[in-house]
């Protein structure tokens, strides 16, 4: 794992003073290493029947894809309001200063889908907790969270359900 970890590059004072940013391109970037990546993390739900794999916008679509694809699993988005073309369920949360909000098409599942949740960086956990809350909601059973890399000190898994969160890669 340390060589993975390697790969992504640090950018200081991104996107603001103080904040050491961890900038993911240069590991997806890298052919080998994104394959290692995604075949790692496939690896992992490989015989548990995933049936759809949920990408959280934008940089959760790379990796959401590539385990859907991995897995024989179908890919859904959640994205910022306004994006989807059919009918959304909204869920709002409340951020540091202010509030977001996401949306996932009503009609992404049938009964009873076992789900995986994927996202390239788990930080606070707000934006994934909503995540979980809309699936939560959809009568569908959720497999577990799971991401690229985890930025331990913010201790984010804590908003997520115990026990469904894994993280490749943790800084």
């Amino acid at each position: 794992m340390e060589d993975l970890k390697s790969i992504i590059r640090n950018i200081p004072d991104f996107p603001k003073k103080g904040i050491l940013f961890k900038d993911i391109t240069t590991l997806l970037g890298d052919a080998k290493s994104f394959q290692r990546m995604v075949d790692l993390l496939s690896h992992r739900y490989v015989g548990q029947k995933i049936d759809k794999v949920v990408g959280v916008e934008a940089r959760g679509f790379i990796i959401g894809a590539a385990l859907a694809y991995k897995l024989g699993a179908g890919i859904v988005l959640v994205r910022k309001p306004g994006k989807l073309p059919s009918k959304t369920f909204k869920k709002t949360y409340d951020l540091e200063y202010g509030t977001d909000t996401l949306e996932i098409h009503t009609d992404a599942f049938n009964k009873g889908d076992r789900v995986l949740i994927a996202d390239d960086l788990l930080a606070t956990g707000g934006t994934m907790a909503a995540v979980v809350d809309m699936i939560n909601s959809m009568d569908v059973e959720l497999v577990e969270c799971c991401f690229m890399a985890e930025l331990e000190f913010l201790e984010g898994a804590k908003r997520l359900p115990e026990g469904k969160v894994f993280s490749l890669l943790k800084f």
